[in-house]
């Protein structure tokens, strides 16, 4: 495995870097984005940390290279990218094992699995990354404990679910299926997804639980973050099937994954509010408002406001713009975004004032799918004059 290195040991990357990933425009969405991204950087330590961050990082800086992008697939080939000169890429090969069976060594399925893109992309130019991507997919498909219904467990112990996985597993196996150009994989990928779907949303809510299965760890609330990880998983499943040319017959599996991304939604919608903040669990008043889930489910709004306009008219970008503007209040000094939900205990009452590094990786993702509502003139926000260059100074340093 990669050994994790020093932050300080990667001051050059951004000078031997910077003007390849800090030359994407740049609009006001009320927070400081690129200290968010500093913050982030420097508190990642786990799995799922370390794939967020490289995905918000690839949007931030080569939004070009994302899924988001206006040709992610050029000829419908995963797109190549130099390693060492894309920062979200070489941030996330340092946390790669090249040579395991999962892509870190971790005892939760899904939590490595949010590395897979960059490995995908890694691999394009390293064959050691292509197989490493290929091992995780193949645990993933074939080893991993599996629900009662066939749903792919995000625990390697027991078959348990989690709304979390949604962003880690799937956006994974999306991208590797236009990778290996296999429509098959693309299929599969969409089944997990209406799998998961199936056990952890219920007819009574429009919202999903966040972890349904056989230990200790069963939560049936409606977390604001787990439905985040939810509904943005989806999107970005829902843009890899769209943007491949390969994908183009799956018009109702498109239309069914609109549909899903609406209910988490329109569910959020219905929620109340504590200091202008979603509430840590959606259908509780009990619970504090916290920045995490409401910068998420945000993003998601802002994307699916540019995805379809129809079907996600203004309303959604009204609620998501009041949101971005209460989560630009909860913004320190520092970069860091307060108060989170604890990222590691999302039944801790205090709120988590130090700096979560998946809430960090929220705001990231909340600022990159406002500035593309914006650049696509669907948000009516002017954007500063563009395309404008962050200076190395401004820019997230590893």
């Amino acid at each position: 495995m990669a050994r994790f290195r020093p932050i300080h040991s990667f001051l050059s990357i951004l000078l031997s870097t910077a003007s390849l990933v800090v030359a994407a425009p740049h609009v006001n969405a009320g927070f400081d984005a690129f200290e968010a991204a500093q913050v982030m950087i420097n508190l990642a330590s786990k799995s799922w940390e370390w794939g967020t961050a490289a995905q918000a990082l690839l949007e931030l800086y080569n939004p070009e290279l994302s899924v988001f992008g206006a040709n992610p697939f050029p000829n419908g080939n995963v797109p190549t990218a130099d390693p060492a000169a894309t920062f979200a890429l070489r941030y996330a090969k340092q946390f790669i094992s090249a040579m395991g069976q999962i892509l870190v060594p971790d005892d939760a399925v899904g939590d490595p699995a949010s590395l897979g893109v960059s490995a995908v992309m890694i691999g394009k130019t390293e064959s050691a990354y292509q197989q490493a991507a290929a091992r995780q997919a193949d645990f993933l498909l074939n080893i991993a404990p599996k629900y009662s219904n066939g749903a792919i467990s995000h625990r390697t112990e027991v078959a348990e679910l989690w709304a979390d996985n949604m962003a880690m597993s799937f956006p994974f196996l999306a991208y590797l299926a236009v990778e290996t150009n296999d429509p098959n994989l693309m299929t599969t990928t969409f089944n997990q997804c209406r799998l998961q779907r199936d056990v952890l949303k219920v007819s009574w809510f429009l919202n999903w639980r966040h972890i349904i299965g056989p230990s200790g760890a069963r939560d049936e609330g409606l977390w604001s973050t787990g439905n985040g990880w939810a509904g943005y998983g989806l999107v970005r499943v829902l843009h890899t099937m769209q943007k491949w040319p390969r994908s183009a017959g799956m018009t109702s599996e498109i239309t069914q994954l609109k549909t899903w991304i609406k209910e988490i939604l329109d569910g959020a919608l219905l929620s109340g509010f504590d200091d202008g903040l979603l509430r840590n669990y959606l259908n509780d008043d009990g619970w504090f408002g916290e920045v995490a889930g409401t910068a998420l489910l945000s993003a998601v709004a802002y994307r699916m406001a540019v995805n379809d306009p129809a079907m996600f008219p203004q309303r959604y970008i009204t609620w998501a713009d009041t949101n971005r503007q209460a989560i630009a209040r909860h913004q320190r000094s520092d970069g860091i975004f307060s108060p989170a939900v604890n990222p590691y205990n999302w039944h801790d009452r205090n709120k988590y004032t130090t700096g979560s590094p998946e809430a960090q990786a929220f705001a990231i993702h909340l600022y990159t799918a406002y500035r593309d509502c914006v650049l696509a003139n669907v948000c009516t926000t002017p954007a500063s004059p563009s395309p404008t260059t962050i200076s190395a100074g401004s820019a997230a340093r590893l």
